[in-house]
């Protein structure tokens, strides 16, 4: 599988991204920004995606694609804040991030504007701000390819990768201030050695996110990163599959759709965003977009 934008399988996470999020203004302008786009964007250091409303502005379709849904659980909420386009800037330096997330912005205008921008960051080794490892349970090699990527399909589509979007907001002063066991309980980990807790309740989100425990199994390859602005942060929740629904099948048992149970993170943290992404593969080194009839 040659043929993937790398960005999304690298690891580990970049030290610093940003996730970029626009909206589209003109539909005609499109053919030209998207050329202009793919002549910026490698797959690697920046990583693409679309969303549905722009593939059917391009009077095209990507089977799977689909808006991300305004889900409510039981107590709890998951909104949609669907957008055009996405595009995810990896890199070492935040000025050289600044610099080339203005240039894309020129790209892409008047076709699209830039709606929603996210500084975020690799914290220790890879992990969440509460302190616990992120995406412990990732495929790796071959799994990684397999739960990622499309392996098959028409031309401009193999290649091709899902990805499911939500900024989350902790609340990390009342995380903080509770017992060891009770943070341990709510990740299903302890965070002394990461080890997971065999007897942890049912609520907790390593129990109810088991990827191995969906029928059929609901893997994902998770690329996730902490954010800060102000006196609010969290973490930047993204996870690529080959379709939407192993996602969305975890985000449904995490709300309490599957069996009444919510998942413990939910009380100390909350999804303020959510978008659905199609990210086409690479032809030649640039973006691959035979799919969208464009190139």
């Amino acid at each position: 599988m040659s043929y993937y934008q790398p960005g999304i399988l690298a690891t580990p996470v970049p030290p610093q991204a940003r996730h970029m999020f626009f909206a589209l203004e003109s539909a005609e302008a499109l053919p030209a920004a998207l050329d202009n786009l793919a002549q910026l964007v490698d797959g690697k250091s920046a990583v693409v995606g679309f969303g549905e409303s722009l593939v059917k502005a391009l009077h095209a379709e990507v089977e799977g694609l689909r808006a991300f849904p305004a889900l409510t659980g039981v107590g709890v909420d998951n909104p949609s804040t669907q957008h055009a386009l996405w595009c995810w800037l990896h890199g070492v330096d935040r000025g050289e991030l600044l610099n080339r997330s203005n240039a894309i912005e020129a790209a892409l205008a008047p076709a699209l504007r830039l709606v929603q921008m996210n500084e975020t960051f690799r914290h220790q080794t890879g992990h969440d701000l509460t302190g616990y490892e992120d995406g412990t349970e990732n495929p790796h090699d071959e799994a990684a390819v397999a739960a990622a990527l499309l392996g098959e399909g028409a031309e401009g589509l193999v290649g091709g990768s899902f990805a499911a979007i939500q900024q989350w907001q902790h609340d990390l002063k009342g995380f903080h201030a509770m017992p060891p066991h009770e943070k341990d309980n709510i990740m299903g980990r302890r965070l002394i050695d990461n080890e997971e807790i065999d007897d942890a309740p049912i609520s907790a989100h390593v129990k109810r996110t088991a990827q191995e425990s969906f029928a059929p199994e609901a893997f994902v390859v998770r690329r996730s990163m902490p954010w800060i602005e102000g006196d609010r942060a969290g973490l930047m929740f993204l996870a690529f599959g080959f379709s939407l629904d192993a996602f969305e099948a975890q985000l449904r048992r995490m709300s309490g759709l599957e069996d009444g149970i919510t998942d413990g993170l939910y009380r100390i943290s909350r999804p303020i965003t959510g978008g659905y992404y199609w990210c086409p593969p690479l032809k030649d080194g640039h973006l691959d977009l035979r799919a969208l009839r464009v190139g």
